[in-house]
């Protein structure tokens, strides 16, 4: 598929702030993207994958979870969690109104850990999950994993990890991936840490790539509408 032309859009109201990337023509399916825990939705990783995506006929986007919303640095606290999912939930909500019903949900380390455990909890929430850099345990604790919801997650299910990640080798990764019951592929970044490196290890394509085999992306064929919602 030959790359189209976007438009890109801000987004805040509703408990959604972000940024809407909106391809040319009919869209193939929706994206909602957040952030890790050190960033917020302008990091580099997330832009670049919304570029790849959107320019291929998905609709993107890149939003900030609450504890960023609240603040503009800082890590977030484990007791603002279920808020933090509320936003990924909000996220979800505006992307249904603008795109195609196929919705893949997907985030950066502990983004993409509270965008799995919301799908654990409601698994009509999205159609697939795209997990970059999922934060397995903390550096160093191997024996702390955060694997407890994976056999909750009932959708096909998208690893990117670099091969230098502390937060998980892809051994230990591969064997999480296990429990879920569901389809999985992962993507092995060779010499990428935590942040993945976006530009110099391709990161966005080669989730692209990945991507339209999970997912099926070019199956469905839908013409975006944009509501009045946001600015």
């Amino acid at each position: 598929m030959p790359d189209r032309a976007t438009a890109v859009r801000h987004v805040d109201g509703g408990g959604v702030r972000g940024h809407l990337h909106l391809p040319a023509g009919d869209s193939v399916a929706s994206l909602a993207l957040t952030h890790g825990a050190g960033g917020d939705c302008t990091t580099k990783l997330l832009i670049d994958i919304a570029d790849t995506f959107s320019s291929r006929g998905v609709t993107v986007l890149r939003f900030d979870l609450a504890f960023r919303q609240a603040t503009s640095s800082g890590p977030p606290h484990p007791s603002k969690a279920e808020a933090d999912r509320d936003s990924v939930r909000a996220a979800v909500g505006f992307l249904r109104q603008v795109g195609p019903a196929r919705l893949m949900l997907g985030g950066h380390s502990y983004g993409g850990r509270q965008a799995s455990m919301a799908v654990a909890e409601r698994s009509d929430l999205a159609s697939g999950l795209m997990l970059l850099s999922y934060p397995l345990h903390p550096p160093a604790k191997p024996e702390k994993m955060r694997t407890a919801h994976l056999a909750d997650i009932a959708v096909p299910t998208l690893f990117v990890s670099g091969t230098k990640d502390p937060f998980g080798t892809e051994a230990e990764l591969r064997d999480a991936m296990n429990s879920i019951p569901a389809k999985t592929d992962f993507v092995s970044v060779s010499g990428a840490a935590h942040d993945l490196s976006a530009a110099k290890h391709r990161t966005a394509q080669r989730s692209w790539d990945a991507a339209v085999s999970l997912f099926s992306l070019e199956t469905v064929r839908r013409t975006v509408s944009v509501p009045d919602t946001g600015r």
